[in-house]
This record gives C-alpha cells, sequence and structure tokens, in this order.
C-alpha cells in the first residue's frame, strides 16, 4: 500500500511537471509573464518607485526562476531519457551497427574519449572514401575501407 502511494505521488509530480513545463512554454504563459512586467512597469509611479515596489518583482522572478530550473531539467532529463533509449533501440536493431553504442551514456569520460578516437578515424576514412555513408563500425570500416582502396587500385591496373 505504501509502495502505490510513492508510485502514485511520483505519477502525480510527473503528470504536473510535464503540464507545467508545456503551459510555461506556451505562448499565453509569455504573454501572463510579460504583462505581469506590464502591469509592474505602470503601478511604479504609483508607489513612488519604492524598494517594496522593486522588491515585488525581483522577489517573484527569483521564486519562478528557481522552481523553472528544476522542472527544465525534469523535462530535459526526460526527454534525454526517451531520445537515448530510441537511439539505442536503432543500434541494437541495425545490423551492421557496433552495439558497443548501447548505453554509450554510461561509460566512463576516459572510455567515451577512446571511442570519440575511434569513431574520428572512422570519419578520417570515410572522407578519403569521398562518401560517408559508406561505412558502419570501426572494424567493419577498416574492412570497406582496405577493400575499396584495393578495387580502385585494381581498377587503376586494369584501364593501364
Amino acid at each position: 500500500m505504501a509502495d502505490r502511494r510513492h508510485h502514485d505521488h511520483r505519477n502525480i509530480l510527473s503528470r504536473f511537471a510535464s503540464a507545467a513545463t508545456a503551459w510555461t512554454g506556451s505562448t499565453l504563459a509569455f504573454v501572463c509573464a510579460a504583462s505581469i512586467i506590464l502591469i509592474w512597469i505602470i503601478t511604479g509611479p504609483l508607489f513612488h518607485f519604492s524598494d517594496t515596489w522593486q522588491l515585488v518583482i525581483n522577489t517573484g522572478s527569483s521564486i519562478v526562476t528557481f522552481l523553472m530550473v528544476f522542472l527544465i531539467q525534469r523535462a530535459q532529463n526526460r526527454d534525454a531519457l526517451a531520445v537515448q533509449l530510441k537511439l539505442d533501440e536503432i543500434v541494437a536493431a541495425l545490423e551492421g551497427a557496433s552495439n558497443r553504442l548501447i548505453s554509450v551514456e554510461d561509460l566512463s569520460e576516459e572510455e567515451l574519449k577512446v571511442l570519440r578516437i575511434h569513431y574520428q578515424r572512422l570519419a578520417e576514412m570515410a572522407k578519403r572514401a569521398e562518401k560517408i555513408t559508406e561505412s558502419h563500425s570501426i572494424e567493419e570500416a577498416e574492412a570497406r575501407h582496405n577493400f575499396k582502396v584495393d578495387r580502385r587500385k585494381k581498377k587503376l591496373l586494369v584501364k593501364s
């Protein structure tokens, strides 16, 4: 029972966060925020541009900014995870794709640097081959690259 309440609580928070980020990104939200600022500016002379008048907008904007940072980060985390899962599915499903990239975001920074070097080599081979879409994995790229180079050499020899 306690576990279900915890799950319901997270579900409610998730729905609230999704609705809040969707609304705050809307035109209506922007119009509301701009209206609040306009009203604040117009009331400046009424309150003689006092410290309290300035404090109202500073406090309000600080609170909204503080809360929005967490909502935006939550939305970005969720979106990034969804995109990562989609990419993992594509890598897993494509024949010839390197499965070492599944869950690559979980690798250490050093491991990512090593993979980056491998893929830079792949890009260099593709540039030399003048067609960037011809290779898939490092091993396959090296084999294809060597095959293409040999094939071109043979064609040149035949033409000579």
